[in-house]
């Protein structure tokens, strides 16, 4: 069992290898770490670029591919809970939802969390600009759909600002840490 496993994870570890996968291990990692999974994806992007510097405009564009599309599931699973819940209430007319029973505990109730609600309802899609920020960008892919934003609108403005963190971030890196002869 544990010689199995162990196996397992090396064969994981010899596909997602970046010297010989490359662009495609990329678009992965920066899309699952677009959704709310904790991973970043650009120490990849970073070490392929170190590794293969002439590939510095794909693995970006790549990257930024990838992210966006997990930014659109991120959309699409904040869609969905508010239609869930929608049809919910349709269901259950009488009852409490179970978003109005978390307004009463207090955790979707306050002044900030309507701050924050009106704010991004007013900036609209261009709100999603700040989806590359760490810890509030993946929600707020997911709030968006669940404000029902644009969708098409939505995703541009999550590629544009995806990509100027991937561009700028890895530019960055390579400046701090120039190739070594």
């Amino acid at each position: 069992m544990e010689q199995s496993l162990l196996s397992a994870v090396h064969w994981l570890l010899a596909v997602l290898a970046l010297p010989k996968i490359g662009l495609p291990a990329i678009f992965l990692i920066s899309l699952i770490s677009a959704t709310l999974l904790p991973l970043g994806s650009e120490p990849a992007v970073f070490g392929f670029v170190k590794l293969a510097p002439d590939m510095f405009w794909p693995a970006v564009l790549v990257a930024t591919a990838g992210n966006t599309v997990g930014g659109a599931i991120s959309y699409a699973m904040g869609r969905g809970a508010h239609r869930a819940v929608e049809d919910w209430r349709e269901k259950h007319p009488h009852a409490e939802s179970p978003r109005d029973a978390l307004a009463k505990e207090g955790s979707m109730s306050g002044r900030w969390h309507r701050y924050a609600h009106d704010w991004l309802y007013r900036m609209g899609p261009p709100a999603l600009l700040l989806s590359w920020l760490p810890a509030v960008g993946d929600p707020l892919c997911a709030v968006a759909g669940w404000l029902r934003l644009a969708f098409w609108p939505s995703v541009l403005y999550m590629a544009i600002g995806k990509f100027a963190r991937y561009a700028v971030m890895t530019a960055g890196l390579l400046w701090f840490f120039p190739q070594t002869p």
